[in-house]
C-alpha cells in the first residue's frame, strides 16, 4: 500500500541544505551602524584631571577594612543584585532560543495509524500503519538575513542586560559606602552631643551652686536646665537616626547583622584613593549605562533589518526520511518500506494591508527613540560628573572655613567660661558660646560627610570599576 508522508530530503542532500542556508544567512539588510556623536562639550566645566595613583577597582578605592567587608557581604547577599543576575540568565536563555532558529532542528518522530478502508463494492478492511522517521520541520532559509537580524538584536539586548548588572553592582557599592559614611558621621555627631550634654550638665550643677549661694538668679538656672534638656533631646534624635542608619545598612548588606564592628573614630580617619576623571569621551567606555544604551541602539538597528527582510520571500524546508510497516515487529526488519519527502514552501507577501510597511516604520521610529535615549544617557553622565567636580572644590573650601569657625567657637567658649567664673560675664554670654560651638561641630561633621559622599559619587558617576585604556 502506498502511503504519502511529509518528510525531508535524502540523507545526502541534508548537508547541502544546511550549508546553503548558513551561507545565505550571511546576508543582511541591517542599516550600517554608526555611533552617534556625543552631544556634550569636549571638556568638563572644571579641570578634573588628576595625576595621582589611579584606582581601577573598588578595593583600591575604598581601602577601609570594615567598609570592604561590608561591600563584599552586600555583593554576595543583596537581593536587588541577585535579581539583576537572574535577569542576565533570562536574557541569555532568550538569546539561546533565538540563536537556535538559525540552524535546522532535527527531530525524530514515531506514529501509529489505524483506519478502515471502504471500496466501491462495499468491501472494507482495517489498516494498521507504523512509522518512524527523522526530519527537519519548517526550517527557514535565511536568504535576506531576517533570522540573523533577529538573533543580532537579541544578542545586543543580552549584552545590554549584562551592562545593567554592572550598573546595579556599581550603584550597590556606592550605596553601601554612602550608608557606611552616614553611620560613621552619626556616631561622631552622637559623641559630640554626649560631650555637649556632659558639659551642660556640669554648667547646670555650677549654676545651681551659684544660685544657692545667691550669685545667680532662678532665670539662669532654668535656662541652664533648658539647655541640658535640649542636649538630651538631641542625643535621643541622633540615637534614633543612628539606629535607622544601621537598619538601612543591614538592608543593603542583605543579611541580619553587619558582621563587622563599625569604627567609632572621627571621619578624618576615613579617606578614599584619588580617581582620574579624564575627558568626557572616556565616559562612553567607562559608564555601563551608556554601553547598555548603545547595545539597545544596535538592537534597534538590527530590528530594522528584520523588518526590511519581511518584504522579501521566505523559504521554509520540511523534510523527513524513515520507515513504514503494517506491523510493529517488522518495522526495523528488511520488510519495511522506506519513505522520504522534501517539501519546500515559498511565502511571498502580496497584500497585507500595509502591515510590513507599518512594522518597518515602527522599527525606524524605535531606533530614533533609542538614539535620543543614548544621547540623553551621555548628557546625564556628563552632567553628573560635572556636578561632582564643581562641588568638590567648594565643599573643601567650606570645610576649611567651618574648621576655622569651630576652632574660634571653641576658643570663645573657653574665654566665656573663664569670664563667667570670674564674674565678668553673665550666663547668657556663656550660653551663646556653648550653643554656637555645638552647632559648629555638628555642621563640620556634616560637611566632612558631604565631602566623602561626593568622592563616592565620583566613583559612581565615572562608571565604577574600570581599567584605563
Amino acid at each position: 500500500m502506498n502511503i504519502a508522508l511529509t518528510s525531508p530530503l535524502k540523507p545526502a542532500v541534508k548537508p547541502l541544505v544546511v550549508a546553503i542556508s548558513l551561507l545565505l544567512g550571511a546576508c543582511s539588510l541591517n542599516p550600517q551602524y554608526q555611533r552617534p556623536e556625543a552631544p556634550v562639550p569636549a571638556q568638563y566645566p572644571v579641570d578634573g584631571t588628576q595625576t595621582n595613583v589611579q584606582a581601577t577597582s573598588w578595593q583600591e578605592y575604598f581601602t577601609d577594612p570594615a567598609l570592604q567587608a561590608l561591600i563584599n557581604t552586600a555583593l554576595a547577599n543583596n537581593r536587588d543584585l541577585r535579581i539583576t543576575a537572574l535577569r542576565i540568565e533570562e536574557a541569555r536563555a532568550q538569546y539561546g532560543i533565538q540563536r537556535a532558529d538559525r540552524l535546522p532542528t532535527i527531530e525524530a518522530t514515531g506514529t501509529y495509524d489505524r483506519s478502515k478502508m471502504i471500496f466501491s463494492q462495499g468491501q472494507t478492511f482495517d489498516v494498521n500503519l507504523y512509522r518512524v522517521g527523522v526530519g527537519i520541520s519548517g526550517f527557514e532559509l535565511d536568504f535576506f538575513g531576517r533570522v540573523k537580524s533577529l538573533t543580532t538584536a537579541m544578542l545586543e539586548e543580552y549584552l545590554a542586560t549584562q551592562e545593567a548588572q554592572q550598573t546595579a553592582r556599581t550603584s550597590l557599592i556606592a550605596e553601601v559606602a554612602s550608608s557606611y559614611v552616614n553611620v560613621r558621621a552619626l556616631a561622631e555627631r552622637l559623641t559630640l552631643a554626649k560631650d555637649t550634654e556632659q558639659a551642660r550638665n556640669l554648667a547646670y550643677s555650677r549654676i545651681l551652686r551659684r544660685q544657692q549661694a545667691g550669685l545667680d538668679n532662678a532665670m539662669d538656672l532654668k535656662t541652664a536646665e533648658m539647655q541640658l534638656e535640649t542636649a538630651q533631646a538631641s542625643i535621643a534624635a541622633l540615637q534614633r537616626e543612628y539606629a535607622q542608619a544601621i537598619n538601612g545598612l543591614q538592608l543593603l548588606v542583605g543579611k541580619p547583622g553587619l558582621g563587622v564592628a563599625v569604627p567609632q573614630e572621627q571621619l578624618d580617619s576615613l579617606a578614599f584613593s584619588p580617581l582620574p576623571t579624564g575627558l568626557p569621551s572616556t565616559l562612553l567606555e567607562r559608564r555601563p549605562d551608556i554601553r547598555a544604551a548603545e547595545h539597545r541602539l544596535k538592537a534597534a538597528n538590527a530590528n530594522i533589518g528584520a523588518a526590511r527582510a519581511a518584504f522579501f520571500p521566505r523559504i521554509q524546508l520540511t523534510t523527513n526520511v524513515g520507515l513504514v510497516n503494517e506491523h510493529l515487529s517488522g518495522l526495523f526488519s528488511g520488510s519495511s518500506d522506506k519513505a522520504w519527502s522534501f517539501t519546500p514552501q515559498l511565502t511571498l507577501p502580496i497584500f497585507n494591508y500595509g502591515r510590513n510597511q507599518a512594522n518597518l516604520d515602527l522599527a525606524r521610529v524605535r531606533k530614533e527613540i533609542t538614539i535620543v535615549e543614548y544621547e540623553k544617557a551621555i548628557q546625564s553622565a556628563f552632567s553628573e560628573v560635572s556636578d561632582v567636580l564643581l562641588s568638590r572644590e567648594q565643599v573643601e573650601a567650606q570645610i576649611a572655613a567651618q574648621t576655622r569657625i569651630t576652632n574660634a567657637d571653641r576658643e570663645r567658649l573657653r574665654l566665656a567660661l573663664r569670664r563667667y567664673d570670674k564674674g565678668v560675664a553673665n550666663y547668657l554670654e556663656l550660653l551663646d558660646a556653648q550653643r554656637s560651638l555645638f552647632d559648629s561641630e555638628q555642621q563640620l561633621v556634616q560637611l566632612k560627610q558631604l565631602s566623602l559622599t561626593n568622592s563616592i559619587n565620583l566613583f559612581k558617576v565615572l562608571g565604577g570599576e574600570w581599567q584605563p585604556s
